[in-house]
């Protein structure tokens, strides 16, 4: 589904990714494991077109992608949820879901909102309510409901467990193997590499801007450099 050759991108002089590849399979969830600083929310960015690649391939569908405009990619069918969640404040939580939507114009806005507020009943309780005044928990809710309003085939989530409770990390990770239950491919780049690694299909591992290792998730899971890195043991 989505193929990434080759990837290099820099900032400025510092050469942050160095011939990345991934592939993202139809009906996976691929978790991107790394450190901070690793390169792994500007793989994100780069896919959104947020980012120029200075070198390499990023198709969809075997349709290219470098140098398409961000909102083209969209229409293409990828959706991002950016790390920091950045949901629109002073917007109430129904106005930030249909600004998901902003690009649609088919019959099925309705329908996909019906599925959101299913998937997050806590927004469908608070659809009047001002987004900036909800919890952290709520607010990830909405960025990940969001972009699903605009019906994507591959939704990148980056950082979906930052700064919340353990409780609301488990809701969170429940409700993204939902969505990949119901259709979605997932492309996950997390912190807590054991709930990324629970629900995750494939994954890789991203150091100073270069893939080292790559597998399964039970691959991974058991991998004594993983486990001792990312896994705390």
């Amino acid at each position: 589904m989505l193929r990434i050759e080759n990837l290099h991108v820099f900032y400025g002089e510092i050469h942050a990714l160095k011939g990345v590849h991934i592939e993202v399979r139809h009906g996976e969830i691929v978790a991107l494991l790394g450190n901070n600083g690793a390169g792994k929310t500007t793989t994100l960015k780069t896919i959104s077109g947020l980012l120029p690649a200075r070198e390499g391939r990023i198709a969809l569908e075997e349709a290219p992608l470098v140098g398409v405009p961000p909102h083209e990619i969209v229409l293409r069918g990828i959706a991002h949820v950016p790390e920091g969640r950045r949901i629109f404040n002073r917007l109430s939580v129904r106005e930030n879901l249909l600004m998901g939507a902003y690009a649609r114009h088919d019959h099925g806005i309705e329908a996909d909102l019906a599925r959101v507020l299913t998937l997050f009943p806590r927004l469908g309780e608070r659809l009047t309510q001002v987004a900036g005044t909800l919890s952290g928990g709520e607010q990830q809710m909405l960025a990940i409901g969001r972009a699903l309003m605009a019906s994507p085939r591959l939704l990148l989530l980056d950082e979906p467990s930052m700064g919340l409770a353990p409780v609301l990390v488990e809701q969170i990770f429940e409700t993204i193997g939902d969505i990949n239950r119901q259709g979605t491919t997932i492309l996950l780049v997390e912190q807590n590499a054991a709930m990324a690694l629970s629900i995750a299909h494939r994954g890789y591992v991203l150091e100073t801007g270069a893939i080292v290792l790559t597998g399964t998730a039970a691959e991974l899971s058991e991998n004594p450099e993983v486990r001792r890195a990312y896994l705390g043991e």
